[in-house]
């Protein structure tokens, strides 16, 4: 089907809508009006010139002004056009005629006669099939006259006075028919770049190929024309059967190259149509059929169950809205296995009615299009049904909340993100005697009165955290971030408790929750009870903590009340409890599980290294970096104190024999279980430890709390004197902590006190604490023992600590626990830094 032109039906009442310049820039105007005044002025100042006649000359001198006239005229009409971009390119006979016409007419005239003929003969053209404007034919016969004063100028000036048939004469007609065919195109190519109707490497590399040929053909055909009218004018009939036969050699040439030229644009064009959305093909769709057609404008009609939706692109240059669309337009179906999927509808630049190619191309084209739409509104209902079941598989369907799945999931991902120490908690809702709104008021009620329940959760979420419907009438909010440090200096019994802001949150779900709410015509109020569960996120993964607020979800009902937290006491074992035990048997057996962080104890004074305290860390793969507050209770009530006390023993002496092989003459302390000191076989695992790692005793110090070194049993004190006999080192560590008198430091041989970190926060403070931490320096100065300060955090405390006279501490104020890997470093760099007055404790110094 062709639809007709869309023509402009408003009244065009300005001179540049007559003139044919509407929509055209401001560029295009300017050159349109220089190329014209310039040729009218050229053509009135070569007709005032004296009008010189050679004897040779054939005709007189208005026949030979008539016949060059003619002769461009009808070199216009037998015009031949091949389309570049969007535009279409003319290749006419004027060299020929220009040839003819310098030989039959005044040189001075000939730009005149070609204005004359090139207006008649575009006009009549204009007439009778391509509707030309007067704006294009005026700008069509200016570029006409400028190229043959152009070449006139040439070949008056290469010619003289020469004889017409003289090889002067013939040099310089050549000469002025290759300035023709320079200006000529120079003007045309300037037409198209500021038209925007083509690309300048369209322009450079196809008009030439396309006029080569049919410029050396017109200065033949000329040349012979000039020698027979001379020799004999009977020869001219002849003419007309070779220019027949070149007419039909150069339109076969030309038709080829674009033939050739369309399906390569169109191979090129449909191979670029997306595999992606409706949008993405339309557009690839749109700028192809600009491309492969030369279009003015191209319009995409897709229809889809959903509706109709209509895409136009316009071609560059013109402004279509405002100049109309002149030209064919060829509009088809485009169809899939019998379905339509829409329309394709193409401007055609050429004025003329539509050719078979252009429709069997067109038709080609959009049958490629409709493929490549088909597959994308395929592909996009694969990917919306993709999303709906991504969506259902996650959220759940009635509410659009979360599912329970998902809360375990993303919820477990945001806990393990946070830092170990930070409070997560897990609010579980439920609504109380739900099956009463289902059976008074019906099932689609209560999925009523549960999407109001969930909006008003969402409603209440902040930033970060989780909504989540996990049951029938039972939904969660996870708090991902309820309490925490407001920076790393804050003191720990500054930090919030995190409880009470978990128990506002869950009153202000009660209240809310609790609110009026309108379903079916009948005012009703809902009550909920809440369970509440806060813990470490480094302590608790998200199925422990569900599991912790079901059960003080199903305290709150027991005891019908609206809120209730979850008590340990009333859980006879965690999940993370009953997993431990099998993933410490994994760490034991891994090599990167179990790792040592070290701490340096220093000299007050000058910051200088006098020992150094081994502790153990456990990095977890699930639950991050632990401490042994997080699993040293399971290891000592299994099986596995003797390979978890060798693994750690190893680890510390094998970093102490690194820096001491650096230079550094440090012992190195280990914490000591207390169902350690039980063991009667405890002193020989030591000393086994000692020997696989070739290490002396003395660089072996034993820290044993307060608490269990007030012990009564005799097999402690058995273990101890074994242990000090064999040259290790013993530390009592938590000092001051334990329920004894002070004959415990006389009860064992002791080689140094720490002093419990406990009093060294406080004593700033607190003169108790101060007096505590005064009667242990006094302590081990009279006993002549090391006395260590823990938990130094802040110069204040550091600055105390010198005034009563404590000879070393430990704690972040010098320097945090590191890996092995950092610590010999950071020794010497101490020891190097410390005066050298003082003598650091060797390890085997007793005091």
């Amino acid at each position: 089907m062709t639809a007709p032109p869309v023509t402009d039906a408003a009244v065009r009442r300005s001179w540049t809508d007559l003139a044919g310049l509407a929509g055209r820039s401001k560029a295009v105007r300017a050159l349109t009006a220089a190329v014209l005044g310039t040729a009218v002025l050229v053509a009135v100042i070569g007709a005032l010139l004296p009008v010189p006649r050679p004897a040779d000359r054939p005709l007189s001198v208005m026949a030979g002004m008539g016949l060059a006239a003619l002769l461009v005229a009808a070199g216009q009409l037998a015009r031949l056009r091949f389309r570049l971009g969007r535009g279409l390119v003319s290749i006419s006979w004027g060299e020929a005629a220009f040839v003819i016409g310098f030989v039959v007419a005044p040189p001075g005239w000939i730009p005149a006669a070609t204005l004359i003929g090139a207006v008649v003969a575009w006009a009549l053209l204009s007439w009778l099939d391509e509707h030309r404007n007067v704006a294009e034919v005026a700008h069509l016969s200016a570029s006409l006259t400028l190229g043959a004063a152009g070449a006139t100028t040439v070949a008056a000036l290469l010619a003289g006075d020469a004889p017409v048939l003289s090889a002067r004469m013939q040099a310089a007609l050549v000469a002025g028919a290759l300035t023709y065919l320079l200006i000529t195109f120079g003007l045309a190519a300037l037409t198209l770049t500021v038209h925007r109707d083509a690309a300048a490497g369209q322009i450079f590399t196809r008009v030439p190929y396309a006029k080569i040929p049919m410029f050396v053909g017109n200065v033949l055909i000329g040349l012979g024309a000039v020698y027979a009218l001379i020799r004999g004018p009977i020869w001219l009939v002849g003419f007309l059967p070779a220019l027949w036969l070149l007419q039909r050699t150069y339109r076969f040439h030309l038709r080829a190259e674009e033939e050739r030229r369309m399906w390569e644009a169109f191979a090129a064009a449909t191979a670029a149509l997306p595999g992606g959305t409706e949008s993405e093909v339309v557009a690839a769709g749109l700028r192809g059929a600009l491309d492969v057609f030369g279009a003015r404008r191209v319009e995409i009609e897709v229809r889809t169950p959903a509706g109709e939706r209509r895409y136009a692109e316009d071609g560059p240059g013109q402004d279509n809205a405002i100049a109309g669309l002149p030209g064919p337009a060829i509009t088809r179906s485009m169809a899939v296995s019998g379905e339509i999927v829409g329309e394709l509808t193409v401007w055609l630049s050429e004025p003329t009615l539509p050719a078979p190619r252009d429709e069997a191309a067109i038709s080609a084209y959009g049958d490629a299009l409709g493929a490549a739409l088909h597959d994308a509104a395929a592909h996009e209902q694969v990917a919306e049904l993709q999303q709906r079941v991504a969506y259902d598989t996650v959220h759940d369907q009635l509410t659009g909340l979360k599912n329970r799945a998902t809360l375990l999931t993303e919820g477990d991902h945001a806990v393990r993100r946070l830092d170990r120490d930070r409070h997560v908690a897990l609010l579980l809702l439920d609504v109380n005697s739900f099956r009463e709104v289902n059976g008074t008021l019906g099932h689609g009620c209560g999925d009523e009165v549960l999407r109001l329940i969930a909006e008003r959760l969402a409603d209440l979420s902040r930033e970060n955290e989780l909504v989540a419907r996990t049951g029938d009438d039972e939904f969660a909010l996870l708090v991902p971030a309820i309490a925490g440090l407001a920076d790393s200096t804050t003191p720990l019994h500054e930090v919030p408790s995190p409880l009470p802001l978990a128990l506002r949150r869950a009153r202000e779900l009660v209240e809310h929750i609790g609110l009026p709410m309108e379903v079916a015509g009948v005012r009703l109020a809902v009550e909920i009870a809440v369970g509440v569960a806060v813990a470490k996120a480094g302590r608790a993964d998200l199925s422990e903590l569900v599991r912790r607020a079901s059960l003080a979800l199903d305290q709150a009902k027991q005891q019908e009340v609206a809120i209730a937290t979850y008590d340990s006491t009333h859980d006879a074992v965690t999940t993370d409890g009953l997993a431990l035990l099998a993933e410490l048997q994994d760490a034991l057996a891994a090599d990167d599980q179990i790792v040592l962080e070290l701490q340096p104890a220093v000299d007050l004074v000058t910051s200088a290294p006098t020992g150094i305290e081994a502790l153990v860390r456990w990095r977890h793969p699930r639950r991050g970096q632990l401490s042994p507050n997080d699993f040293i209770r399971t290891v000592e009530h299994t099986e596995l104190l003797t390979p978890f006390t060798r693994r750690v023993l190893d680890l510390a002496l094998s970093a102490a024999a690194s820096w001491n092989a650096a230079g550094v003459d440090l012992p190195v302390s280990v914490n000591v279980s207390a169902r350690s000191l039980l063991d009667p076989t405890f002193p020989a695992q030591v000393a086994e430890a000692l020997r696989r790692q070739r290490t002396p005793a003395s660089r072996l110090v034993l820290e044993i709390t307060e608490s269990v070194a007030v012990s009564e049993l005799p097999i402690v004190d058995d273990v101890l004197a074994e242990l000090r006999d064999s040259g290790v080192q013993l530390s009592l560590d938590d000092f001051g902590t334990g329920y004894s008198s002070l004959a415990i430091v006389t009860r064992a041989p002791f080689d140094e006190i720490k002093i419990d970190r406990s009093f060294v926060d406080n004593m700033i403070d607190s003169a108790a604490a101060e007096a505590v931490v005064r009667g242990a320096v006094e302590l081990g100065a009279r006993l002549g023992v090391r006395v260590v300060a823990e938990g130094v955090e802040t110069i204040e405390q550091r600055a105390a600590l010198i005034a009563l006279n404590c000879p070393t501490a430990q704690g972040y104020h010098f320097c945090k626990p590191m890996p092995i890997d950092r610590i010999v470093p950071a020794l010497i760099q101490l020891a190097e830094s410390a005066p050298t007055r003082l003598r650091p404790i060797r390890a085997d110094d007793a005091s």
